[in-house]
């Protein structure tokens, strides 16, 4: 059985940087995608950043060029760095993953898939930037 755990979040002032985790356990897929998302109070959850088991990454444009995905195969674990923090990136960030073509053909395309093409998903872990 999968389970994502994310860790990390916390409460930083504008401009300040945290780094988000999220360790798999149970997932031995070799070929899979992962993403982060987030969710702010009464909006749609967004997509942050999306990576391949390949290495190939996508980025929302309102992140681009201030928060890094990453992985770390060894671990079974992504990251998201996020630098340059803003109040409208405060939102509760999720970890998910998936095996299926559906996920990996969007990152391929530089798309992030919407959230109906994730599996698995993470419990959430809150970020929030004051001004």
């Amino acid at each position: 059985q999968v389970q994502l755990v994310e860790s990390g979040g916390g409460s930083v002032q504008a401009g300040g940087s945290l780094r988000l985790s999220c360790a798999a356990f149970g997932y031995t897929y070799s070929s899979y995608c992962m993403g982060w998302f987030r969710q702010a109070p009464g909006k749609e959850r967004e997509g942050v950043a999306a990576i391949l088991s390949d290495g190939s990454t996508v980025y929302a444009d309102s992140v681009k060029g201030r928060f890094t995905i990453s992985q770390d195969n060894a671990k079974n674990s992504l990251y998201l760095q996020m630098n340059s923090l803003k109040p409208e990136d405060t939102a509760m960030y999720y970890c998910a993953a998936d095996f299926r073509s559906f996920c990996m053909t969007a990152i391929q395309a530089l798309r992030i898939p919407p959230p109906v093409h994730f599996f698995y998903w993470g419990q959430g872990t809150q970020v929030t930037v004051s001004s």
